[in-house]
């Protein structure tokens, strides 16, 4: 019988896949029989997230994303290397809870280049003949709920996360003719690294209202990695230029 999440035989490069929910969803497209390309900038986590990872082969890709006009021709580099794609997850990105009075100018350039500029540079590479399977292929960008409503302290980011939002509805509409689909998906707040850290800024009763607007708790990488798994797989197949929220209920106030 036909499992539609099935994954064997397709080659996946996930960025962001040393930490949080990219590496979660590495995990989790391994045991779905995908075939990984985990990048991120820390060899040693890249080579922890690998030695979890079911069958294979799985590779590793150590790069800088901020350098971002060197990406498309890295893409092409690698698909030479290991063959054709025929998903790409941008998961690697920054976060900053900051009010905008204090912060930099170098702060919102870097946040817009990771999240957005990255986001446009893999694509532009991903599209590529040779690089992209001759089938067509699937985009995942993470996105955010705070790309979707409003919160102090999150201008920057969540203008980069809006940005995903529009980003995606435009590029399934450029590359359907491509038969590359285009989705993303905007989490609430995640038991994660970076939520930790955004966490350790905060006041206790800060923390504690944050959490308090979720009606089903803080999520897991493993929530929002079964939601990209989704959109990649052939459950995916008839979607395309939508942003699935994955919030705990967070957006339903």
């Amino acid at each position: 019988m036909h499992n539609p999440m099935e994954l064997v035989g397709r080659r996946i490069l996930v960025t962001g896949g040393s930490s949080g929910i990219g590496r979660e969803t590495s995990i989790l497209l391994s045991r779905l029989g995908a075939e990984l390309v985990i990048v991120g900038r820390n060899p040693e986590r890249l080579e922890a997230t690998r030695s979890r990872l079911e069958g294979g082969p799985h590779h590793v890709e150590e790069i800088d994303l901020s350098d971002t006009i060197k990406i498309p021709d890295w893409l092409k580099s690698v698909s030479k290397e290991v063959g054709t794609f025929h998903g790409l997850v941008h998961s690697a990105g920054t976060q900053l809870t900051k009010p905008l009075r204090v912060t930099s100018h170098d702060e919102i350039e870097d946040m817009m280049r990771i999240n957005i500029v990255a986001a446009l540079s893999l694509v532009k590479g991903f599209r590529q003949k040779g690089v992209v399977d001759s089938q067509g292929g699937s985009v995942v960008f993470l996105s955010s709920v705070m790309g979707l409503v409003g919160q102090a302290g999150q201008a920057t980011y969540s203008a980069t996360k809006g940005a995903l939002v529009s980003l995606t509805k435009t590029l399934a509409m450029e590359l359907a003719r491509e038969k590359i689909r285009v989705n993303s998906v905007a989490p609430a707040m995640v038991r994660t690294e970076m939520m930790d850290t955004m966490f350790q800024s905060l006041l206790p009763e800060q923390v504690a209202a944050i959490v308090s607007m979720h009606p089903l708790g803080i999520g897991t990488p493993e929530d929002v990695a079964n939601a990209i798994a989704f959109l990649l797989a052939d459950t995916g197949r008839w979607i395309t230029g939508t942003t699935l929220v994955i919030d705990g209920g967070y957006t339903a106030h």
